[in-house]
């Protein structure tokens, strides 16, 4: 890896777009960025077809042939064994043998999960590595996490998870001294499960986080807290009811808007402010989910994710490797 240059290993056959907005994502950040070099990992003949559609790549877009694809319907842990040549496998190795600082894919959540820790590598001293993706709240962002990776954690992973998440906030979305909240049923320390119970006071003695105590689900929305920590079992579920809810707003609004003469009339006049309104819970916007705790970065995008979407993912990457987000996690766990 070149010292001011920021290496992105992308997984042009993961999601339900690949490899066109893959493809078309890379290319825009590529074009834009002189200081990135990003390899496309897939099947070559497939990557070059898509390339040339596109009008060819430039000098910093290169192909890491790998002809295997995981697909979701795939056992996770298997196909990571299995499929050693697919393109989630061989971007992650980048990360592994020092040729990439990130890798960026749409693919398989479950093989990424998987194979992140094995493959890419864990930093020292990290017990678990959470998911972590930035969710819109009333006053900006709040950082989620896990969301998906450990559904058993224990109390120890959950502190680290306030730490390495306080860093992320701090340093990529610059949140000074971010207010860390532990998921809860209620405010007050006695409630909660056995987990939350054991993991309270552990975060209140924390010197190294601003734990502000419990936070409810309900004002998680409100931005009650910049990182918000659970376990992987209750975040998924906060944010498929996050998304699901929101779908259902959108879509109940749309339906009213346009169901009579003047509902279409009022749609008009507030066109442009509700879709500004509407811009920052399109995750084209604000990028994927990192995984934190690796030698490198992994982000996760949307199975469904955009060529916007790619390009935000990569921008982060750069952020990442400049702040050297992985190097301030090592410290604040050594």
């Amino acid at each position: 890896m070149e010292k001011n240059i920021t290496s992105i290993a992308v997984d042009a056959m993961g999601g339900d777009n690949a490899p066109s907005e893959i493809v078309k994502g890379a290319l825009r950040a590529a074009a834009e960025r002189k200081d990135i070099r990003i390899f496309l990992t897939g099947p070559e003949e497939v990557i070059k077809k898509e390339l040339e559609k596109e009008g060819g790549a430039g000098e910093n877009v290169s192909i890491i042939h790998a002809p295997q694809v995981i697909t979701n319907d795939e056992p996770p842990v298997n196909a990571i064994r299995k499929k050693k040549d697919s393109s989630i496998v061989v971007g992650l190795s980048t990360i592994k043998t020092g040729q990439c600082d990130a890798f960026v894919s749409a693919g398989s959540t479950g093989a990424i999960l998987a194979g992140a820790s094995v493959v890419a590598g864990k930093l020292k001293g990290v017990m678990r590595t959470p998911l972590a993706p930035l969710i819109p709240t009333r006053t900006g962002y709040c950082l989620l996490t896990d969301c998906g990776a450990n559904v058993d954690a224990r109390a120890a992973h959950l502190v680290q998870f306030a730490k390495m998440g306080s860093i992320y906030m701090e340093n990529i979305v610059g949140v000074k001294n971010p207010r860390v909240g532990l998921l809860n049923i209620g405010a007050e320390e006695e409630k909660g499960n056995a987990l939350v119970k054991e993991t309270f006071p552990l975060m209140r003695e924390c010197k190294d986080i601003n734990f502000i105590g419990s936070v409810e689900a309900r004002d998680v929305a409100e931005g009650a807290a910049d990182v918000v920590v659970c376990e992987a079992f209750a975040g998924n579920v906060l944010l498929k009811t996050y998304e699901g809810v929101g779908q259902v707003l959108i879509s109940e609004m749309k339906k009213g808007m346009t169901s009579t003469f003047t509902g279409k009339l009022g749609a008009l006049l507030i066109k442009k402010p509700l879709k500004q309104s509407m811009k920052k819970f399109t995750a084209g916007e604000y990028g994927a989910a990192p995984m934190l705790g690796l030698n490198g970065l992994v982000l996760k995008t949307h199975g469904n994710a955009t060529s916007r979407e790619i390009y935000n993912s990569i921008l982060q990457c750069i952020t990442f490797k400049e702040q050297r987000i992985s190097e301030k996690i090592q410290d604040a766990l050594a």
